[in-house]
């Protein structure tokens, strides 16, 4: 035995004791949270010299109640009545109307209308696999912009609305005729591979979901530059990675329109994400020159408290009751019109094996674009199970690997 320490009998016995210490609390805790769960009224007299005894343990678990009450209830989907709704998007038109400068942040939230599911409310993704549920998606390819993206196109078509942040990367933005220019999608987007080896950077936008083989921090797709014969990547940012590519994140337009912003709306972004940009929020300003913060989202975000008005409706409804008050038509989708056939890049002959995915497909005539719009109108899009690519990898980060 060491000059001054213990022998191993000593040792040994301190662990003992330290083990039977450790369950005796636990039980303790087991015995004093079933208590809590009773009505006061029903308690016993020795359950209450219990609590009485386990003053620090009682805080501890009210507190944790607590906790998983604020949580369940941020989870929460919260509509506001019609009557309510109406008047707060009046407020909001008022608010448009007299921005100098509005820019708009948008998130998963105005996909959902085109089956792209988002991950964290009630059926995203994430909630669903947390609760042991099997999911699938509508397949990608099939998904066409929303009246939220319509809306926003004709918004900034009328100079009401000056740039246009996003988190999405369905690339339904782009396809509902929003210029490039006025778009930041700051994590990426599914239609573009570029190649990093050219200066400046050559862009190849295609028909088709280009992330098929791309994953975290694996970002090739398999093709080559027409021009130098380097390797091309996707343009998408993982959870966990940082954007480092110039287009289509466009994070420079981001910032200046962030910096020059008397209005911002956010619409359906459950803000976790974008909370993490300062950038975004001007918070180095004073507070008086902040921009007006205007929230559309179902859910509690992290940033409500700074809101000027948050409204708890759907995009679609919420932007519909907007356009009227605005006295502004909301445009049609149509293919036929789709920015993304005049803007893409054709595969060269040995690149058609290429991929997989299913392209997108012009109509062949305007009869054929009303034929399939009127049969198609309201009908859910064909389910296809996750499978890789930028939205299957997001699926995957809301798993829980089991140990073994």
């Amino acid at each position: 035995m060491a000059a001054g320490g213990l022998s191993r009998s000593e040792r040994k016995a301190a662990e003992r004791d330290k083990i039977l210490q450790e369950e005796q609390q636990r039980n303790r805790l087991r015995q004093v949270s079933r208590i809590l769960k009773k009505a006061a009224a029903e308690r016993s007299a020795e359950e209450c010299r219990l609590l009485a005894e386990s003053e620090e343990l009682v805080k501890e678990l009210q507190g944790r109640s607590r906790r998983r009450e604020g949580l369940k209830r941020r989870q929460q989907e919260v509509c506001d009545d019609p009557g309510e709704l109406r008047r707060k998007v009046r407020e909001l038109a008022v608010a448009v109307q007299n921005a100098k400068y509005l820019v708009i942040y948008t998130g998963a939230g105005i996909s959902t209308a085109a089956s792209i599911p988002d991950y964290r409310g009630p059926n995203g993704v994430w909630t669903l696999l947390q609760k042991g549920r099997s999911i699938s998606a509508a397949d990608l390819s099939e998904a066409e912009p929303t009246l939220t993206h319509m809306s926003i196109a004709r918004l900034h078509e009328q100079k009401l609305v000056q740039h246009v942040v996003s988190q999405n990367c369905d690339g339904l933005h782009l396809r509902s005729g929003l210029p490039r220019s006025a778009i930041s999608e700051l994590h990426g987007n599914m239609y573009i591979e570029v190649c990093t080896s050219c200066t400046p950077n050559r862009e190849y936008l295609r028909v088709f979901d280009v992330t098929e083989r791309t994953a975290l921090h694996r970002h090739q797709t398999g093709r080559t530059c027409h021009k130098c014969g380097a390797h091309l990547r996707d343009t998408i940012v993982h959870f966990g990675e940082r954007g480092i590519l110039g287009q289509p994140l466009n994070w420079e337009a981001a910032t200046e329109a962030a910096s020059k912003a008397d209005t911002i709306l956010c619409l359906g972004s459950s803000l976790k994400v974008l909370k993490k940009y300062p950038r975004l929020w001007c918070m180095t300003k004073p507070p008086s020159r902040r921009p007006k913060l205007y929230i559309v989202n179902l859910q509690w975000t992290p940033k409500d408290d700074l809101a000027a008005l948050k409204l708890h409706g759907k995009c679609d409804d919420v932007m519909q009751l907007l356009m009227d008050e605005l006295g502004l038509e909301i445009p049609h989708y149509n293919r036929w019109q789709d920015p993304i056939f005049s803007l893409a890049t054709p595969l060269r002959a040995d690149e058609e094996g290429s991929h997989s995915r299913k392209p997108l497909v012009p109509p062949q005539s305007a009869e054929e674009t009303q034929s399939r719009d009127q049969k198609e109108q309201g009908a859910p899009l064909s389910s296809v199970p996750f499978s890789g690519g930028w939205f299957g990898r997001g699926c995957t980060k809301g798993t829980k690997r089991k140990k073994v």
